[in-house]
C-alpha cells in the first residue's frame, strides 16, 4: 500500500512536468512580406524537412502552431502531396504590406480545425471530378459521360454564397441547379475547354482529348486540397500525346492551380491553349499579354447573377487572342517541362466581387501575390 501511495503523490506532480514541456518554444518561423499587399488568410508552404532539422524530435501528432503575438493557433495541415512522407507544412496566417510574422511551433495538443477544402471522385453522378474551398467549387468530366449526348469536356464551375462545403449535400439532392441559398451550377461548360482548361492548338484547331480516365487524390484539407486526373493517349495533328493534370486549390482563394504534364514522343515544343468560353451576349473582356492575365466578366444569366472567370500565367509575356468559342492564352510545352497556371472564379452574388472593375482589381492583386511571395526563415 506505501508503494501505491507513493505513486500517486508524483501523479500530480508529473503533470505539471508534461503541462510545463507543452509550453517550450520548439522553432520559431518568421514569415517575411515584401509586397505593399496584406497576406489575408494566405496558405504558405513551409518545407518539412527543414523543420524536422530544427525540431527532429517533433511528434506529428501532438504540436501546435501558435502566432507569437496574440498566442493564438494557427491553422496548419500537413501536405503528403501522394507520398507517405510529409512534404510541407501548410498554415493559414496574416502577414501586413512590408510587415513580418512570427510563429511559434510547441508541443502540445492542436485543436481541431476546420475543414475549408475538399475534392473527390464521384462515381454516382458519371464520374464527375468535384472539389471546392470555402469561396469557389469545380469539377471536371469522367469516362462514363462520353457516351451520353450530355458530354462535356472542360473546367465546369460551381458559384457558392456560403463558406460550408456543399458538394456532398449537393450531389446527394441532385438539385443544385437552383440557387437555395448557398449556390448553385448554371455554368455552361458543352465540348469546350469551359472555366479554363488547357489542350494542344495546332493549325488554328484545338484538339481535345477524351474526358480523364483515372484519378488519384494527393492531399485532401483541411487547407489545401489536391489531385491528379490521368488522360488516355489521343492524336494530336499525327503525335501521340498523354497528359496528366495536377490541380490545387486553397482555403481562401478564388483560384486553383493548375500543372500539366504532357508525354509525346519527339521532344519538339508543343502549341497549347488555355480557354475560356465566350457567350453569346457581350461580357467585359481583359486580356494582359504582359503580365499574362485573361480575365471575362460574363454578361448576367437573368436572375443567377454574373460569373467572372480567370486564367494566369506566371511570368505573362504571352500571346491572347479570341475565336468563334473561346478566349485564348497560346503557351508552349516544351519537353518534359510541365506548364503551370492558374484559372479561377467569382461570382456577383457572392457578396464579395460584384463588378467587373472588382473581378480585374483581384486578378492583379492575386497575380502580385505569386510574383512576390512570403519568404520563411526557420530558426
Amino acid at each position: 500500500m506505501r508503494k501505491v501511495f507513493a505513486l500517486l503523490l508524483l501523479l500530480p506532480g508529473a503533470s505539471f512536468f508534461v503541462q510545463a514541456q507543452t509550453n517550450v518554444v520548439k522553432t520559431t518561423i518568421i514569415v517575411s512580406n515584401s509586397s505593399d499587399i496584406a497576406r489575408v488568410g494566405e496558405v504558405l508552404s513551409i518545407n518539412w524537412a527543414t523543420i524536422i532539422t530544427k525540431y527532429p524530435g517533433i511528434d506529428t501528432a501532438n504540436f501546435k502552431v501558435l502566432d507569437a503575438a496574440t498566442k493564438k493557433e494557427i491553422p496548419f495541415q500537413l501536405e503528403h502531396k501522394g507520398e507517405v512522407a510529409i512534404q510541407n507544412l501548410l498554415v493559414q496566417i496574416n502577414v501586413k504590406a512590408k510587415g513580418t510574422a512570427k510563429l511559434l511551433i510547441v508541443a502540445g495538443k492542436p485543436a481541431a480545425i476546420t475543414k475549408k477544402t475538399y475534392g473527390r471522385y464521384v462515381p454516382e453522378r458519371y464520374d464527375d471530378f468535384a472539389w471546392e474551398n470555402d469561396k469557389v467549387a469545380n469539377r471536371m468530366y469522367g469516362k462514363a459521360l462520353e457516351t451520353r449526348k450530355d458530354n462535356a469536356f472542360g473546367i465546369d464551375i460551381w458559384v457558392k454564397r456560403s463558406s460550408k462545403l456543399v458538394i456532398n449535400d449537393w450531389y446527394k439532392t441532385g438539385d443544385y441547379h437552383t440557387d437555395h441559398g448557398d449556390g448553385m451550377d448554371y455554368y455552361s461548360v458543352g465540348l469546350t475547354l469551359g472555366a479554363g482548361d488547357i489542350a494542344p492548338y495546332v493549325n488554328d484547331s484545338v484538339y481535345y482529348s477524351k474526358n480523364y480516365h483515372n484519378w488519384k487524390v494527393l492531399d485532401n484539407g483541411p487547407l489545401r486540397t489536391s489531385f491528379q486526373l490521368g488522360y488516355d493517349e489521343w492524336d494530336v495533328a499525327g503525335k501521340p500525346v498523354k497528359v496528366v493534370k495536377t490541380i490545387s486549390l486553397d482555403a481562401g482563394s478564388h483560384f486553383n492551380r493548375i500543372q500539366a504534364d504532357y508525354t509525346y514522343s519527339d521532344g519538339a515544343d508543343l502549341p497549347a491553349v488555355i480557354g475560356i468560353v465566350k457567350r453569346a451576349e457581350p461580357g467585359v473582356i481583359l486580356m494582359d499579354e504582359k503580365q499574362g492575365i485573361m480575365g471575362y466578366w460574363e454578361p448576367e444569366h437573368g436572375a443567377d447573377g454574373i460569373t467572372g472567370v480567370a486564367t494566369i500565367i506566371p511570368g505573362g509575356k504571352v500571346k491572347m487572342n479570341t475565336d468563334k468559342v473561346h478566349l485564348l492564352t497560346h503557351t508552349l510545352v516544351k519537353g518534359k517541362e510541365p506548364v503551370v497556371y492558374y484559372n479561377g472564379s467569382a461570382w456577383s452574388k457572392g457578396n464579395e466581387i460584384t463588378t467587373a472593375n472588382e473581378w480585374f482589381k483581384h486578378l492583379d492583386t492575386f497575380n502580385q501575390k505569386l510574383n512576390q511571395p512570403l519568404k520563411v526563415n526557420v530558426q
